[in-house]
């Protein structure tokens, strides 16, 4: 991986990063930000590959991780009795119209599933 100035970052153990620089030179210490402390912003420096260890091999707490975009939605599931069929929805009053205009047999649940998770968990 290498840490691009575009992305979003926190650190391994969650804490907010801003990342100001990823062309300071050609040591170790390529990419340079700061991390959100418990008093406020303080100065931190990485590898370009985003991890704090000089070697580059040893994961840390203050190593750089891609944040990526949440995914928060709401949908229906209506699920039916004597079936494998269920159909999902973006409103409730969606899943009612549709069992009411359809033949499945008889509808034993209308199901409210939320989706909170980081776009490609499970993937």
């Amino acid at each position: 991986m290498v840490i691009n100035q575009n992305k979003k970052y926190r650190t391994r153990d969650g804490r907010k990063v801003r990342i100001y620089s990823t062309k300071t030179g050609h040591g170790f210490d390529q990419v340079h930000g700061a991390i959100m402390a418990d008093w406020g912003w303080e100065m931190s420096s990485w590898g370009i590959n985003g991890m704090k260890d000089l070697s580059g091999v040893t994961e840390t707490f203050g190593d750089l991780i891609e944040v990526k975009s949440w995914i928060k939605r709401t949908y229906w599931v209506n699920i039916y009795d004597g079936t494998k069929h269920s159909s999902l929805f973006d409103a409730k009053a969606d899943a009612d119209l549709a069992d009411k205009y359809t033949n499945l047999g008889n509808r034993i649940a209308c199901v409210k599933v939320v989706i909170d998770c980081e776009e490609g968990e499970g993937l």
